[in-house]
């Protein structure tokens, strides 16, 4: 079995319990995901099962939606609900004012990750370190907000909807927002409506896929991993450059200036992609194993 499966993850669950849930139900063990939710948030998780974990840095850079709810008037420890309260302030804020602040957080900005997130310093996870009280600082880095609005405003909750880079924080957002308004907040809810052109709508709940399972269905649920890769250009190969391929060669192509292109065999099988090497040769970078040897 191989392939990507949208999965719209629950409150309360790691994405890593999802790829435990869809190693359980396909009896992969190969099985990994791109863009990790907190269990805090719901919504469009990316898992590929099988040997399409090999696309997963094609997939990662994708941009995301979200929905937030930020709750204005809070700080907490997290930036988000599951934290612990360390400051409070009345929120006496009009929408223009929000609107207007919202602009200093479009475009390309500098963005402090949370003290209890999921990256590394030297070697080791940072919400480790902060949980043993240890003084954290998580160095700053620098993400894209493409799109930031305003869907509603019931104070004090502010629901945002946004499409950002890979790396981006939302709790980072929704605490330097709060700061900027000199109220502080904190993330209330977040859901992932889309990665690239995956939209939440197409997924399925951890539920469906255990009943198509039990169906012996599963497979419907699966989609093709050129999926992931599909804004690629394509290049159709002739047999013996499929065999070429599979053994690592490089090919001679005249093909239009691109870091990468999607190889596949005539009956429109994803075999490889390939990177140019030199004038009109290109090499494959990563290679996908034949239909026959898989499950």
């Amino acid at each position: 079995m191989i392939g990507l499966l949208l999965v719209d993850k629950p409150r309360g669950l790691t994405s890593h319990d999802v790829v435990n849930i869809v190693r359980r139900l396909t009896g992969v063990r190969r099985v990994g995901h791109t863009g990790t939710l907190d269990p805090l948030a719901t919504g469009l998780l990316l898992v590929l099962v099988g040997a399409a974990t090999r696309l997963a840095r094609f997939a990662e850079p994708q941009p995301k939606r979200y929905r937030a709810v930020i709750r204005l008037g809070v700080e907490t420890t997290t930036y988000d609900a599951e934290g612990d309260v360390v400051a409070t302030a009345p929120v006496a804020l009009d929408l223009p004012t929000i609107t207007s602040t919202l602009a200093r957080f479009r475009g390309e900005i500098d963005q402090r990750p949370p003290r209890y997130a999921a990256i590394k310093v030297d070697g080791e996870p940072l919400y480790r370190r902060a949980r043993r009280g240890e003084e954290v600082r998580p160095p700053l880095r620098r993400v894209t907000v493409h799109r930031l609005e305003v869907a509603a405003w019931e104070p004090p909750f502010l629901t945002l909807t946004m499409t950002v880079s890979k790396g981006t924080y939302v709790r980072s957002l929704a605490h330097d927002l709060g700061a900027a308004l000199g109220c502080g907040a904190h993330l209330h809810t977040l859901r992932r409506l889309a990665v690239g052109p995956f939209r939440v709508e197409e997924a399925y709940s951890p539920e469906r896929l255990r009943a198509l399972a039990e169906a012996g269905r599963l497979r419907e649920a699966l989609l093709p991993p050129e999926r992931l890769i599909e804004a690629m250009p394509a290049l159709a190969l002739e047999e013996a450059e499929v065999r070429a391929v599979r053994h690592g060669r490089a090919i001679r192509r005249s093909l239009a200036d691109a870091p990468f292109v999607r190889a596949h065999a005539a009956d429109g099988t994803l075999v490889a992609v390939l990177v140019p090497v030199e004038a009109e040769r290109w090499r494959p970078i990563l290679v996908l194993p034949e239909r026959s040897d898989v499950g």
